[in-house]
Parts: C-alpha cells; structure tokens; sequence
C-alpha cells in the first residue's frame, strides 16, 4: 500500500488520536508512522506536549541539554495536574520532597552522574553475573512444571526486584511493596493519572521514602558493600558528598528504575517469544553464542523498547523537525518510533541479527542522559534470555493478543499480565 494510498487515514489518525487513548498507548505504531510520515513534532493537544517521533530529531535533542532541559521538561511532567499537591504530601509525609537529582542538566548533571557511576563499577556489574544467573534459574525451575505461569508477574517482576535489592542490600522478601513502589513512582511521570489515583500512589512514595531514608542512616553508621552504601559515602574530586535529598533521590531512583524498566524488558522478552515463534528458533540457535546473544540483546531492545519516551522542555526558540517551537514547549521523546523508523532501520518488524546498526537504537536514551545501568541490564536480559530457552520451550500466550493489559502511563509500554503456556526442556 503506498503512503498516498495511506495519507487520508494517516492524517485522520493525527487529528483525532492521542497517546492518552489507552487503545492507542497499547497498540501505537500506526500513530507513530503517522507522525514520522506527516507531522514528525506533533502536538498531542490531550497530553499537552509535542512528540518527537523522528530518529534525527530525537538525535540533535540529545546532543543539546541545555536547550532541551531535562530538568524542565521532567519536572513539569511530574505528577501534572496534582504537582503541588504531590509536593505538599512527600513534604508533610514521606520525610520531604526530594526532587530527581540525576534528571538535571549540565553542569549539575555531571556532578551527580559521576557521583552515580561509583555504584555501577565494571567490577560490580561483572560480579552480579553467577548470582544473577542463580536466581533466574531458581525462577524458571519454581514454575517449571507448572507448564503455565503469568511471565509478568511470576518471573520478569520478581526477577528484577531480587537483583535490584542484591544490588542495594534489601531484603527481596519486600517485592511486593517493592513492585507497588515502581508502580506509583512511574505514574509520575506517565500522564495518565487521576487525583484519587495520585493521592494513593502518594501513599506509596510516603512509605518508600521512609523505608531508604531508614535504610541510608544504617550505611551511614556500618557501610556494607552495596550501592546504598557506594551512594551515602560517596565523594567528588573535591571530596563533597551528595546531599542528604541528592542521595535519598538516587537510591529511589536506582530502586524504581533498575527494576521497572528491567522488568518491562523482560515481560517483552516473553511477549515476542511466545508470539513469533521464528524469534524463539533464531534464539536457541544462538544461545551458546556469546556474540549472537549480546546481538539478541540488542535487537529485542530495539524491536520491543521497554521505555516508551521521555519528556524534555526548551529553554529557548529553536527550530525542530520543520517546526518553530517557543521557549517552555513540553516535548516528548518518542524512542519506541524512532526505533521503528525504515530509513534508519530497514524491515524494522524483522529481528535481524545481522542488521549492521544493531546498537544504534535508542531504547537506552543518548548524549549525556544515556542510561547508566545499561549495562547491567543487558547482562540481565542476556542471561534470562539464555536460560528461558535453555529450560523451557514451547512458549505461547494463554490469553488472545487483544486480551494483553498495558500499565497506563505514557513512558513505558509495561504490560500488565501476560499468562503464558510453555513445556519444560530436558
């Protein structure tokens, strides 16, 4: 079908859809290719920002943090609509209101950053591998026989929770708070939130924060070898420490992101390979392969993003994707798209191991915003992804497609629930 054949339905798509319509946040890509084709810095009037759909666009955004503010465009997401309110309660009940650090902007950025790579050291990283492939296993060998388990809740959520803890020195045996905890942090930021939805995922901050700050004047008094205690005694070149609100942020920031995000990776992880089942076949034939793995990897981040997009704002009038925006336009960085973009990525529904661009995606944001747990969440999707297919096979959903229930936020494309149907190998 050629693009004139699609224009009238496209154009239509972009003038009544919204990232806000659950129907859309769920299935997207038609209003993605929309906005790449004809209106690439699209003002979705419910949401009330402009989303960046365009690879190159999404590009000169991250090389420029001063024009296009993190700290702006975060910080106006948080909590909108509710925002003092919000701000009102963590002040009054959950040990105060401790803005993100690390979603700053240069030059305070840079501080921080290198404060926070001080918990992800190469050595820290590599030393979680055999405990990580333990737990997996642990996983997998629980639900094994079962020949049924929901992948979400069963395995990618208690997976990521149990790492993330190891990492911090929490007890895992919180997932359950732990998991009600990302959920209500990541509603912040997610645009789709009512008031009595944001006063109980208040509720949920509240009890998190004061749990870390608990947690935090532990290490402060018998430092452990875990990124709270990395975090509570790091230094600078000048030998400042973070501020007590810096740190509390950080560590709620390692917690909630080290797992949400994870987490959706792997509930992707399940999706596509009880789905396409020529993906599960191209993964058991690559599963002794360290180099085709780490191409796995790569591809099923690209293909299947676990973040959707996040937000910047302008601090000044600048001309983007054909578009003249003012100072304090709230935009919205739409990674999920620019990773499906033909020009960029040819086929792109094909999962190619040889595509010689693999790492060129954008599912771990650029510039000086790139992920800084990344690779930490390669090596845990790379080792769940091995184990998966080494212990079980047959994978397929138990519900119908349309069935599948997505987190309602606008940052993430999380699903809910995602009972799968599988065989146990050997």
């Amino acid at each position: 079908m050629t693009q004139g054949t699609l224009a009238p339905e496209a154009r239509s798509l972009l003038d009544t859809a919204s990232m806000t319509d659950p129907i859309i946040s769920a299935r997207p890509r038609a209003y993605y290719a929309a906005m790449r084709s004809f209106d690439p810095v699209h003002w979705d009037e419910k949401l009330g920002m402009y989303l960046v759909s365009r690879y190159e666009d999404i590009a000169t955004i991250q090389q420029d943090p001063i024009t296009y503010s993190v700290n702006k465009g975060y910080h106006t997401q948080q909590a909108k609509g509710f925002q003092q309110e919000f701000q009102e309660i963590l002040e009054r009940d959950g040990g105060g209101y401790f803005p993100d650090a690390i979603m700053s902007d240069p030059p305070y950025h840079t501080r921080i950053r290198k404060l926070m790579e001080k918990a992800f050291s190469a050595h820290r990283v590599k030393e979680l591998e055999p405990r990580i492939e333990k737990v997996v296993i642990d996983l997998i060998d629980s639900v094994a026989d079962r020949g049924e388990a929901d992948a979400v809740q069963d395995f990618a959520v208690p997976l990521t929770v149990r790492i993330i803890c190891e990492q911090l020195g929490l007890d895992w045996n919180m997932k359950d708070r732990i998991a009600r905890w990302s959920i209500a942090v990541t509603a912040q930021i997610g645009r789709m939130q009512d008031r009595e939805q944001m006063l109980g995922h208040a509720r949920e901050i509240c009890d998190l924060q004061h749990y870390l700050i608990a947690k935090m004047r532990e290490r402060e008094a018998d430092p452990r070898e875990d990124m709270i205690s990395d975090l509570v005694h790091a230094r600078d070149a000048e030998g400042q420490a973070l501020t007590f609100a810096e740190a509390v942020s950080l560590i709620r920031a390692l917690l909630i992101a080290g797992n949400e995000t994870t987490a959706t990776a792997l509930g992707n992880l399940f999706y596509i390979l009880a789905t396409r089942p020529e993906i599960a076949t191209l993964l058991q034939a690559s599963v002794d392969d360290d180099r085709l793995m780490n191409r796995f990897v790569e591809e099923l981040l690209r293909i299947e993003p676990p973040v959707r997009g996040l937000s910047r704002m302008t601090t000044r009038e600048v001309e983007l994707g054909g578009k003249t925006l003012p100072a304090g336009a709230h935009l919205l960085l739409m990674y999920a798209s620019a990773n499906d973009q033909e020009d960029v990525f040819p086929d792109p529904r094909r999962f190619d191991l040889d595509r010689p661009n693999i790492g060129r995606h954008l599912s771990f944001g650029g510039g000086v915003h790139r992920c800084i747990g990344l690779a930490l969440a390669r090596m845990e999707i790379k080792v769940a992804a091995r184990e998966i297919v080494r212990r079980i096979g047959d994978i397929e959903l138990a519900i119908a497609p349309e069935e599948i229930r997505y987190l309602p936020t606008v940052a993430t494309q999380s699903i809910e629930r995602l009972p799968i149907r599988f065989t146990r190998r050997g």
